[in-house]
């Protein structure tokens, strides 16, 4: 009697539009440690996605680079090796013109108005960029700033300077300033930066602290000198494999407001650090006069005029994404 009573209890549990659906597994690959705000924050998507499914998706997340190296997470989502993935589109230059808009100088004032901004703005754009994945959503982190061994106050001062760039588009900064690119994952810069390799970084205020750099920078300009664009992309044969309720499921939670709960943990994390930096002794956070400030500006203006170029090559309307990305800023007061 006991056992037919607990089925009985178990089968009235799962919700009626999933009685007849196969468990899904899903693997989430992500390349960040178990330290950093995103991975709490995403073990707690993947409950609410178990919940919300009656059970039937199952959701294990892998921080830590287990399943495949930061560089590989965009093919990985595409083969299946992971399921869900982390990507950062501007670690493979050129794969991702339009996404590449939201890595350009001086875009982004704010992270949490700047992620349902670009969330919002790339979604019209995934579908024809990252067709062999599902964008569940886009964001980005709280604006960044360049950390290193010499106080940066002009263009000039890059030049021959080693620097480890957040994203190709920061790296084609540094190389037309006359600096010098050092390829490194967040995970391998402190290295990078230890050993000399490197000279200075351009990364989040938090992260900073995260990954040990802190250890072996010194100065930290004070300015949002850039975002990195991030994606969360799914394989496309595991969505379409699933019942339309198990659809909805994920649907439901590859929207803005995932977006944003998933992200805002990080966004405050980053901005916390800032502050932490500012405190903190043998650090000096300096900030720049308006006329350098115009004069960074000024000169990065032809990265955007090489982003409109990729676009086209690529086949978009560059004038008229353009023009959809700065409403949507303008929209969420995001921009800068």
């Amino acid at each position: 009697m006991r056992k037919t009573f607990m089925a009985l209890l178990l089968a009235a549990s799962v919700t009626p539009a999933f009685a007849q659906d196969k468990t899904v597994n899903l693997k989430v690959s992500l390349w960040v440690p178990p330290a950093h705000p995103l991975v709490p924050a995403t073990q707690a998507w993947a409950a609410d996605i178990e919940k919300a499914s009656g059970g039937t998706i199952k959701v294990s997340v892998f921080p830590s680079e287990q399943l495949g190296k930061a560089f590989d997470h965009y093919d990985m989502a595409r083969d299946g090796i992971a399921d869900v993935t982390y990507v950062n589109p501007g670690y493979q230059p050129g794969r991702f013109p339009i996404a590449a808009a939201g890595q350009l100088p001086f875009v982004f004032s704010d992270g949490k108005k700047g992620t349902l901004a670009l969330n919002e703005w790339y979604h019209k754009y995934a579908p024809t960029e990252m067709k062999d994945t599902k964008l569940c959503f886009a964001f980005i982190h709280d604006p960044g700033a360049l950390h290193g061994k010499k106080k940066i106050l002009v263009p000039a001062d890059l030049n021959g300077v080693k620097v480890r760039p957040a994203q190709s588009t920061i790296g084609e900064m540094v190389k037309m300033f006359g600096g010098t690119n050092v390829q490194a994952s967040a995970p391998e810069s402190r290295d990078a930066l230890e050993r000399g390799v490197a000279d200075e970084i351009t990364f989040p205020w938090g992260s900073i602290f995260l990954f040990g750099i802190d250890k072996v920078v010194k100065y930290h300009m004070d300015v949002p000198l850039y975002s990195t664009v991030f994606t969360y992309n799914m394989n496309l044969a595991k969505y379409n494999a699933m019942s339309d309720a198990q659809k909805k499921v994920m649907d439901d939670h590859c929207s803005p407001e995932w977006a944003a709960k998933v992200t805002d943990p990080w966004t405050e994390f980053e901005a916390n650090g800032r502050v932490k930096m500012k405190a903190l002794a043998g650090h000096e956070v300096y900030p720049l006069t308006a006329e350098q400030l115009d004069q960074w500006k000024k000169a990065v203006k032809p990265l955007h005029d090489s982003w409109a170029e990729a676009v086209k090559k690529a086949g978009g309307d560059a004038a008229a994404i353009d023009a959809d990305l700065q409403a949507t800023l303008k929209k969420y007061e995001a921009g800068i």
